[in-house]
């Protein structure tokens, strides 16, 4: 097994420290704190510019967002009827968190 796929997240941790030295480029942590804002439309136009420039260039930031928005659906469909049930392949922790929410 690579030593990359041992490892991803000080992998990631890397890449996103040699990407804060690049012209109008974020980090991934920085990345994770937009994702919101980017889904909701909420980024003004430069800043999206440069989300999605992170996005082009990074993997695990692309993977994270797919996983985020796959998250937020399994949310609302479970708010909005919570008698369908999850899907059969939903992480636990997932379905754990989303019963906890709900019932706040």
């Amino acid at each position: 097994m690579a030593a990359d796929q041992r490892r991803p997240g000080i992998m990631r941790q890397m890449r996103g420290a040699m990407m804060k030295y690049m012209p109008l480029m974020i980090t991934c942590v920085e990345f994770e704190t937009f994702i919101l804002d980017y889904l909701e439309g909420s980024l003004p136009p430069r800043q999206r510019r440069i989300f999605e420039l992170h996005l082009k260039m990074c993997r695990e930031c692309r993977d994270y967002l797919a996983a985020y928005k796959a998250t937020m659906g399994v949310a609302k469909r479970a708010l909005k009827d919570p008698s369908d049930g999850p899907p059969d392949d939903a992480p636990e922790d997932l379905v754990k968190a989303v019963l906890a929410a709900r019932e706040r």
